[in-house]
């Protein structure tokens, strides 16, 4: 039985992405890369020209000069030779690294067999709490232009579309990303340097979790596993981690 891997333009792998998305049932972190018109190389997998899956190869923005694998899905009929499969992927397309999202089992098993130096570059939540939480003299409310000169002063994101005011001084920022595969929106936020520690930050992903679900989106989030804070915020407001990013080079290089 033969197995050949060659490079398809983006569209044809559409309708394998849809499994692809079904199987994984999360948010998915690098779902708009195929969308950013020459970011991504995909390659369809076939036994005997039987077409059997695909596997995709990002090679722009912050990967530029180091291909790396970050999707793959192969049909169920066809996984009793997913290894040969991906060490063929490997050398056609020449990746160096792999990246995936643990709670993508299948890609984290290729990535703990073919790659070495693995790293945790973020950590993944998933919403599992509804809090109610409340902050006397708080504002929470869209952010508009005019509030873009207070927003940098207190050092906050102005491109952020929800704020927060205590006694009528701008506290907090935030909102939500709708980049990734639906219905999943990723809740960011900052607080100002004199707001901290006073629980405002839990406060504002609870509002912009409540926000996401009435627009009939599902909240999740994301932070880096050495920020403490960040970690401690999101729990508080309800969210669990799920999983994290995972970054390794491949073995041999």
């Amino acid at each position: 039985m033969q197995i050949t891997v060659q490079s398809i333009a983006v569209d044809e792998i559409l309708p394998w992405r849809e499994l692809y998305r079904q199987e994984m049932n999360c948010q998915i972190i690098h779902d708009s890369l195929h969308r950013r018109d020459g970011w991504t190389l995909p390659y369809s997998l076939a036994i005997d020209n039987e077409f059997a899956g695909y596997g995709s190869v990002v090679i722009a923005g912050p990967w530029k000069g180091k291909p790396t694998i970050f999707e793959w899905y192969v049909l169920p009929q066809f996984r009793f030779r997913t290894f040969d499969f991906f060490a063929t992927l490997l050398s056609t397309s020449q990746a160096i690294a792999i990246e995936t999202q643990s709670n993508d089992a299948f890609l984290t098993v290729m990535l703990h067999t073919f790659a070495q130096d693995i790293k945790t570059e973020s950590i993944l939540f998933h919403d599992q709490t509804t809090t109610t939480y409340t902050v006397p003299g708080a504002v929470f409310r869209p952010a508009t232009a005019d509030d873009s000169a207070a927003i940098s002063a207190q050092q906050l994101d102005c491109d952020s579309d929800w704020l927060l005011e205590v006694d009528a001084t701008i506290a907090a920022t935030g909102g939500i990303l709708y980049h990734y595969n639906r219905p999943y929106g990723d809740i960011y936020m900052a607080v100002a340097e004199p707001f901290r520690q006073r629980g405002l930050g839990a406060y504002v992903v609870q509002e912009l979790k409540r926000i996401c679900y009435e627009g009939g989106s599902v909240p999740a989030a994301r932070c880096n596993p050495k920020n403490l804070a960040s970690r401690k915020t999101l729990q508080r407001a309800g969210f669990s981690p799920c999983g994290c990013i995972l970054h390794g080079l491949v073995a041999g290089l």
